[in-house]
């Protein structure tokens, strides 16, 4: 079964169309060049690798397979991502049971547990915990272990409402990452604008963020077991406001309050009388917009095949969507592109500077805005394979880029 995107009844042609451009051509395009306009730092080479119609985050597994979540209900996976030629093509490694009626779309988080031999898969109110083995076609089984988005949403909902669930497993522990139900309200459900934390297998969650508009952005630096959060901000503040972040959630002890909606950056309150002193001031800093989708970190010690330079050795790299928001000459506000932030540990090389929110990160792969109105992709996830490649996906074309080191 190839990679589809199932759509409600009434689908659109457009729809009809993804759904069969998901054939994966692999053995003609799998090496096909990045398109025309994308740009990589002297050194890369970039190529297509597959094609999963709206791809979101990524996960990979040792032998990799790469997992891809989507905006609909299926998770496909392409294997041989890593391998020294073309991958194979992309197909449906699970299908949520409720794809007839997306009632639990989109499947879009994906995160891969070694540990527990398992694949998570966060969906719109759960996550589902599917048994993995290398070289099966699909999973051994699959449950769902967690619920979320279990009340309803905000009364003072602004019709913002955020559907996405991702997902990430370090030292024997889920995270989830649950968006808002609006941009600005005070949430009445528990499970939404936060990030949770199960046992391995479900259970009851303990809150570990609160107060977080949408922390699409979830990862695991490998070399300390710190989870990761990047976080889209809230719209209809002064222009170029608020910063987007990413922060380092586990050096926050207990329950990390991160202010939404009435304080943002450092302890600045957007809401008259708010208090902001004690909320978290991040780490990682991104201009207005960007809208930090997928978040990954170059191993520290990387010996693969297709190790990256030694500069961008722990690097925590972030791929940013991009804005709806329109500046006033009609260009986009803030740019689809992957950047790089050089780390010590889990600290920035550089620190925020609250004038300046292009000085921690370097860009990484560009081009995908041209001329301020047009865009060729958004990228999405990203993730490192075995051998040391990175992986992107692009939910606007549906391509699934690997970057290597020129030969």
């Amino acid at each position: 079964m190839q990679c589809s995107f199932k759509t409600p009844a009434a689908a659109t042609v457009m729809a009809l169309w993804l759904a069969a451009a998901c054939a994966g051509e692999a053995a003609d395009a799998g090496l096909a060049p990045l398109p025309a306009g994308l740009t990589l730092p002297p050194g890369f080479t970039g190529v297509v690798i597959a094609n999963v119609p709206r791809a979101r985050e990524l996960a990979i597994a040792p032998n990799g397979d790469l997992f891809v979540g989507t905006e609909g209900s299926d998770v496909c996976v392409v294997t041989r991502a890593d391998a020294a030629g073309a991958a194979a093509p992309a197909r449906v490694f699970w299908r949520h049971p409720a794809y007839d009626n997306t009632g639990d779309a989109p499947n879009a988080g994906v995160a891969f547990s070694l540990a527990e031999r398992a694949l998570y898969v966060g969906a719109n109110t759960s996550v589902w915990m599917l048994a993995y083995r290398p070289g099966v076609k699909h999973p051994l089984s699959a449950r769902k272990i967690v619920r979320v988005r279990t009340g309803r949403i905000s009364p003072g909902n602004d019709g913002d409402v955020h559907e996405t669930t991702s997902v990430a497993f370090s030292r024997g522990s889920l995270y989830v990452s649950v968006g808002s139900s609006c941009n600005v309200c005070a949430e009445v459900d528990a499970t939404r604008a936060v990030v949770l934390e199960f046992p391995a297998t479900g259970g009851r969650p303990l809150t570990k963020a609160t107060r977080i508009r949408n922390a699409i952005a979830l990862t695991v630096n490998p070399s300390s077991g710190h989870v990761w959060i990047g976080d889209a901000g809230q719209d209809d503040l002064p222009f170029g406001h608020p910063y987007e972040f990413a922060d380092d959630l586990s050096a926050h002890p207990g329950r990390a309050d991160y202010g939404w909606p009435d304080c943002e950056e450092h302890h600045v309150a957007y809401v008259g009388g708010a208090r902001c002193e004690s909320v978290v001031v991040p780490l990682v800093e991104l201009p207005a917009y960007s809208t930090i989708i997928g978040a990954t970190f170059y191993p520290h010690n990387e010996r693969g095949k297709f190790a990256f330079p030694k500069r961008y050795r722990g690097a925590l790299f972030l791929a940013a969507h991009g804005s709806w928001h329109r500046r006033p000459d009609g260009a986009y506000a803030a740019a689809p592109q992957v950047v790089y932030v050089p780390m010590r540990g889990d600290r920035p090389v550089t620190p925020v500077d609250w004038a300046d929110p292009d000085v921690q990160w370097r860009t990484f792969l560009s081009g995908f805005q041209q001329h301020g109105t047009a865009r060729i992709g958004r990228p999405t996830g990203v993730t490192i394979g075995p051998e040391g490649s990175l992986f992107i996906a692009d939910d606007q074309t549906g391509n699934i880029y690997r970057i290597r080191p020129t030969p």
